[in-house]
């Protein structure tokens, strides 16, 4: 047998096996490569994170909440929820202030931010204009958030 003989031989033995590898990987090849191909038609400017309209419903409800904590008789015992309700309060204000442009401090983790300071950061996005109960500044009486 020649080494001609012997090619042909691996050849025909080989080529089933490409043909069904080719069949069975080359549409995840060709998904990888359009995965990585950039994409040349412009698209539409996304936000980054949920629409004003919700952020300010969750605010006046996390609002209206809070008031309802802090009118409780058992306010000693709510200690916890009222911090974490101050502390939604807080992540939902940062985000209204970056969708609105609205300056304001970012906290580094959430919980982060004093009390003057969210006290302060609401009555500026009331200011600029999101509608919140009048009443936007009971909080606890030591700031934690």
């Amino acid at each position: 047998m020649s080494l001609l003989d012997v090619g042909k031989l691996a050849i025909v033995t080989l080529t089933p096996t490409l043909v069904g590898a080719a069949v069975v990987y080359a549409p995840k090849l060709c998904a990888r490569i359009a995965a990585r191909w950039p994409d040349r038609t412009e698209r539409e400017p996304r936000p980054l994170g949920p629409p004003i309209e919700q952020l300010a419903a969750d605010l006046r409800r996390l609002l209206r909440l809070h008031d309802e904590l802090t009118r409780s008789a058992h306010v000693a015992m709510l200690a916890h929820r009222l911090w974490a309700v101050e502390a939604a309060i807080a992540a939902r204000a940062v985000e209204a202030a970056q969708a609105l442009d609205v300056p304001h401090r970012a906290p580094g983790k959430p919980g982060e931010l004093t009390r003057g300071e969210l006290i302060a950061l609401l009555h500026r996005l009331a200011d600029a204009g999101l509608v919140l109960p009048a009443t936007i500044g009971h909080f606890t009486r030591h700031g934690r958030l």
